[in-house]
């Protein structure tokens, strides 16, 4: 589901962007410090370190060898480089990072206590930890939740697959629970609303074409007739202004906590 940088971008890593920028001066880190860019994808947290918070350099992790490739070949910022590395069992030492974060990522990975661990342990005492994660439901990621929305109404058997019943981290309170549950100190999530405008609606139908994600996974398996039933269901029910632009919005909940200054991070065993 996760290989392709060139298709990713205009689905989702567009938007990620403008969250991306606003998370990283929101966790109101210093300069100068040390960041690791946990599930890096193509690159758009690390891409917002290196503009806004003056770093010394970044790290980014990725278990995918098309994204690191995608990042290694757009970002050319010496401070930053690229590895491949789960998120479950970070290539870095104890203690060795100012900030750790994370973009779009805890709600794919199997065990995200243990990611959340993992990003706790390799931050210095005091250090910060951060991420954020669409939210999925109404009010939230719109372009995804008309989707799903789209989908459930001409296949009830779709109705597992959504996101928002899938991704139960993608809220609140639960995304606040996970940081705290790893040890982490002032855990605080907060909002980020963003706007996504589609030029048209093949701005906003092809990027589902692409197979990067559940809702492009579940369509690149449907029978072309019902692809094409699906896609005029979104026709007339997203909102065209008079130009053919699509003008939608998208929330993603941000969580930040600090790691405390004596004793072990929390190594959860789940």
């Amino acid at each position: 589901m996760w290989a392709t940088g060139e298709a990713y971008e205009p689905y989702v890593g567009r938007w990620s962007r403008l969250v991306a920028i606003r998370f990283v001066r929101w966790m109101g880190a210093p300069a100068g410090g040390t960041w690791r860019d946990i599930g890096c994808g193509t690159g758009a947290v690390t891409g917002a370190v290196l503009e806004v918070a003056d770093p010394a350099g970044v790290i980014g992790a990725d278990p995918s060898q098309g994204y690191v490739d995608y990042a290694r070949g757009h970002i050319a910022d010496r401070r930053a480089r690229f590895v491949l590395a789960d998120a479950m069992q970070l290539p870095f030492a104890d203690s060795t990072a100012s900030v750790a974060v994370s973009g779009l990522v805890l709600n794919f990975v199997p065990h995200p206590a243990r990611a959340v661990a993992e990003m706790t342990r390799v931050v210095v005492p005091g250090g910060q930890v951060g991420a954020y994660v669409w939210d999925y439901g109404e009010g939230g990621m719109e372009a995804i939740r008309a989707f799903w929305d789209a989908a459930v109404t001409l296949d009830r058997q779709a109705k597992p697959l959504d996101e928002a019943v899938r991704f139960q981290l993608c809220a609140r309170s639960p995304l606040g629970e996970l940081l705290a549950g790893a040890g982490l100190q002032d855990v605080e999530v907060d909002e980020i609303r963003v706007p996504t405008r589609f030029a048209d609606f093949d701005d906003y139908w092809t990027p589902f074409l692409g197979g990067q994600g559940p809702a492009p996974a579940y369509m690149a398996g449907l029978p072309e007739g019902h692809r094409a039933e699906l896609r005029e269901q979104l026709r007339a029910a997203l909102p065209q202004a008079a130009d053919g632009s699509i003008l939608l919005h998208a929330r993603a909940w941000a969580a930040r906590g600090r790691r405390g200054r004596a004793g072990k991070p929390v190594n959860p065993a789940t």
